[in-house]
């Protein structure tokens, strides 16, 4: 698979992601914009992507504010 210009060498597959859940709610996860981490709007979390692998584990989350949630939100429409 090609990568395109300006896409990190270690992403995330974009089939690999579509299969990804959050592992408290279930819920689909999204790619931040820096396409470092996992995020899931429902639970509030931020997981990280670390050399290409998505780390699912609560203890590696980071919790995400109100505003960040709300920016992550408006990128998604």
């Amino acid at each position: 698979m090609a990568r395109r210009a300006g896409e990190p060498r270690l992403a995330v597959d974009r089939r690999t992601l579509e299969m990804l859940v959050c592992p408290l709610t279930k819920t689909r996860l999204v790619l931040s914009p820096d396409r470092k981490e996992l995020i899931s709007l429902a639970a509030r979390l931020a997981f990280p992507i670390a050399q290409g692998v998505p780390l699912l584990s609560l203890d590696e989350a980071r919790s995400i504010d109100a505003d960040e949630l709300q920016a992550l939100s408006r990128q998604g429409e």
